[in-house]
Parts: structure tokens; sequence; C-alpha cells
């Protein structure tokens, strides 16, 4: 038997689903290797669980979603979040940091219809996570390393080094040091190849913070370019808002003023 694969979704754009789509060739490959029982995005075919292996897109916005995530869990015995609205909360999770009732009735002609969390958190906060994809979107490369690294029952190789790294390797001068341009690119997780970067513009942060992302230091590089405090909070605010490094490190800043 083939192990069984389902892509599901909650509160997001379909990007990363599409990043799974868009890996062509491999993609025939990883379905010849596993039943895809259950992705709307590209069959139509659904198949009820247990699931082998489960990926999410997507963050937890609703009840409805909440109690849903539960249920998947427990019929899935591998779950891999993937993007950052699943492993960060997304760009959705800005209203964190507000009331989400003014959200709401600013966005909709009648907010009574709108039943959502005050929140928008990432899926490892409300079940067990067996494994995180970063992005945003995902690295597709990434993910067809991951899946056939569970197909075979090894670790994914997966780097947790930042985005530096990759500059160093492409052979991309600092934006910072060259040009005095504020870049994340030191505390971001590796993964788009230093795209930005390469193009003289500094990284957004799209991977979500690295492992140990030394924020403090940053932030002073960045006063030392100009950059103001609101600038610095609203650059880690962006695709991986609900982040905990980069949630910290705003606040720390917003307690400083």
């Amino acid at each position: 038997m083939k192990p069984r694969l389902a892509v599901l979704k909650f509160a997001s754009c379909d990007g990363c689903q599409l990043s799974l789509l868009d890996a062509e060739d491999e993609l025939l490959a990883i379905a010849g290797a596993v039943d895809i029982a259950y992705f709307p995005e590209a069959s139509r075919e659904y198949l009820d669980g247990p699931y082998d292996v489960t990926l999410i897109e997507g963050s937890v916005t609703t009840e409805h979603d909440r109690n849903r995530l539960r249920q998947i869990r427990q019929d899935t015995a591998m779950l891999v979040s993937i993007g950052a609205c699943a492993t960060a909360g997304g760009v959705q999770a800005l209203k964190n940091f507000g009331n989400v009732d003014d959200f709401v009735s600013l966005v909709y002609a009648t907010p009574d219809y709108i039943s959502t969390l005050s929140t928008s958190t990432p899926i490892s906060d409300h079940v067990r996570v067996d494994f995180e994809l970063r992005g945003c979107p995902i690295n597709k490369h990434q993910l067809v390393e991951l899946i056939a690294a569970l197909l075979v029952g090894r670790k994914p190789n997966i780097p947790t080094y930042s985005v530096c790294v990759e500059c160093k390797a492409r052979g991309n001068p600092c934006v910072m040091v060259a040009h005095g341009t504020p870049c994340l690119g030191p505390i971001t997780q590796a993964g788009c190849g230093a795209i930005c970067p390469a193009y003289n513009r500094g990284c957004y942060g799209c991977f979500g913070p690295s492992e140990s992302p030394n924020t403090d230091s940053l932030e002073s590089w960045w006063q030392s370019l100009g950059v103001g405090d609101d600038e610095w909070i609203r650059t880690l605010r962006t695709f991986n808002a609900g982040a905990p490094p980069f949630v910290e490190a705003g606040a720390k800043t917003e307690a400083r003023r």
C-alpha cells in the first residue's frame, strides 16, 4: 500500500499549495509514490482518512477551523504545516496587535455575519505538529525534499541558518554593508535563495526567523542606518507577524518608546 497523502487549507491564499503543483516533473514522481487521497486544489477525488501524511496550509482564525484541526490531527499519522500562515499566523496575524472588532466593523458592511477569533495563530498553537516548512510561499524544492524524506523515513534536509549564508553562496555583496540598505537577512531563515539581495533589495523575512536570531544586534545596525522604531516594527510584522522572535523584538521596541 502506498502512503496516503492529504493536502488541506485553512486561512491562506493557496500559494503554498500552488508551490506543490508548480513542482511539475517532481510532482509526477510524488504522485507515483503516494496515494493523493485529499487535495481539493488538484483533484475532485476525496478519500476519507486516516492519512499517513497531511500537509496543512493556512492559519487558524475561526472556532470552526480550530475544531476541524483537532479532528485532522486524530486522522493523520504525520502532520506537517507548510508556509508562513501555518507556521507563524501569516500576514493576517496583524490583527493580533489590535482589536479585531474594530477591523471587522471597518471592512465589512454587515459585521454581524462575521465569525472570527480575535487572533490568527499557527497550527502548532493548537495541535502537535511533526514538522514545519517555512516560507511565503514555500520553496517547492524544499517541499519535494520533505515528502521524499518522509517516504523513506529520514530527517528532511531543510536549512535553519540565515539568508546571509545563501547570499555568500550566491556571491551577493551584503546590501547593508555595500549600500546601507536595511535587510532582515541576518535573522531570517534561508530557503528563498537570497532572491531580494541578489537584486540589491533587503530581505523581507519571508521565511521567518532563523535559528537563534539576534534581533537586538540587527535593530542596532538598522538604527545606525537611520531606520526609526516604527519602520523596524512594521518590517517585523509582515508575512511572519506572529513568529515569536519577531513578536518579542517588536514588543521590546514598543516598550522602550
